[in-house]
């Protein structure tokens, strides 16, 4: 695979492009199905600018709980800001920046909150098509049919047959993002459209992670994010059976 694009003096990373192309296609789809449910524009430009910065900074911040030992054995990790980003991280601190800056504005978090997350499965499966071209995020050794092999990669071992999880992943956050499309066309009680995105989102990357092959902490026999979906499953059920109570409160 390739990362980068050299055009004169100027080199473009596809990693980048398509992190891009996900952030700018996730808020055009957030600001035209906004206008359906007359939600405030501004808001919506708001919180995404809020989740850019706050994911940044949470992805950040995983990274150096994940790299910790490695951390104190080489300090200079800190401040080589070329790679380490934690997904997890990065909706974890987009979705709390985004809540405060609800909270702040004085506007219902829940609306904006189902409005976005099917926008943000489409931004991952564009994010997840850049870890391809760029080879990180990379699966296991495998002699199966649907290997691939990278040649010039940084991160990847070239030469060597592994599992795409890259596209696997995109894949599914595709295929999130349509679901959620669907499931959402329909008014549904608050909060059940992020609940069914924690839910999927969670449970997809607790099974993709048995085949990914790069590291990503532990903690015993579970990778640092297996634990964490654990805990975005599990808020997802909360957050669906939230709706359910508060659907009962209003229709009273």
């Amino acid at each position: 695979m390739f990362n980068d694009i050299t055009i004169g003096p100027i080199t473009l990373h596809m990693y980048g492009i398509m992190i891009a192309v996900g952030f700018l296609s996730a808020l055009v789809v957030s600001l035209q199905r906004g206008k359906k449910r007359e939600l405030k524009e501004d808001i919506i430009y708001g919180i995404f600018f809020c989740a850019v910065i706050g994911g940044m900074a949470g992805s950040r911040l995983l990274y150096y709980v994940v790299e910790l030992p490695r951390i104190l054995k080489n300090p200079s990790i800190l401040w080589d800001f070329n790679n380490g980003y934690v997904v997890y991280g990065g909706i974890i601190g987009g979705v709390l920046s985004s809540l405060i800056y609800c909270k702040v504005k004085k506007q219902k978090f829940l609306p904006y909150f189902d409005l976005v997350m099917p926008a943000v499965s489409l931004a991952q499966g564009f994010g997840r098509l850049g870890c391809f071209f760029a080879g990180c995020c990379y699966g296991r050794e495998t002699d199966s049919w649907f290997g691939i092999t990278f040649h010039n990669s940084a991160f990847a071992p070239n030469g060597v047959k592994l599992i795409p999880t890259q596209l696997m992943s995109s894949a599914g956050n595709f295929l999130i993002c349509a679901i959620l499309f669907f499931y959402a066309r329909q008014r549904r009680k608050e909060g059940r459209v992020a609940a069914m995105y924690l839910l999927l989102y969670g449970a997809g990357r607790f099974v993709i992670e048995f085949f990914r092959n790069d590291y990503r902490g532990s903690v015993g026999v579970l990778s640092t994010s297996q634990l964490i979906s654990i805990g975005i499953v599990a808020l997802g059920i909360v957050l669906w059976n939230y709706g359910r109570l508060a659907w009962k409160g209003n229709s009273q």
